[in-house]
């Protein structure tokens, strides 16, 4: 902030340089791209390779809170399979939410690596110990 006021305050009072204001509209442009457009573009492309990556099987959660198992995968649609009744639904691939199956085979593995990180630490430990 203190940049910005000094290049405001740099001119001599004749008036002001267009060259610093054009720099000061670019930087702020880069500021927000990288702040706000850039994250948002990511996040989007994370969730069309969810999307695309359902499989048979997958338990999933839909943008109005459904829950079910997807029993069938179409170019364009999914089929899915809810509560005790079996209930079938077909829904859009766009109105998936969150792929509950790969979230919680991401969750198994980070228990995993973190399970052998403490194993590890565990040994050096004794071996620390030993000698």
């Amino acid at each position: 902030m203190n940049l910005f006021f000094a290049l405001a305050q740099s001119s001599d009072g004749s008036g002001s340089n267009p060259w610093s204001m054009i720099g000061i509209m670019v930087a702020m442009f880069a500021v927000m791209y990288f702040v706000m457009i850039r994250p948002q573009k990511k996040r989007q492309k994370e969730e069309q390779a969810m999307r695309e990556n359902i499989d048979i099987g997958d338990e999933i959660t839909t943008i109005g809170g459904i829950m079910g198992r997807v029993v069938t995968v179409k170019e364009d649609a999914i089929i899915i399979e809810t509560g005790a009744d079996r209930a079938k639904l077909k829904l859009a691939r766009w109105s998936v939410s969150v792929n509950n199956t790969t979230n919680d085979k991401l969750q198994k593995e980070r228990e995993e690596k973190a399970a052998a990180q403490e194993k590890e630490r565990a040994e050096k430990g004794k071996k620390g110990k030993k000698g």
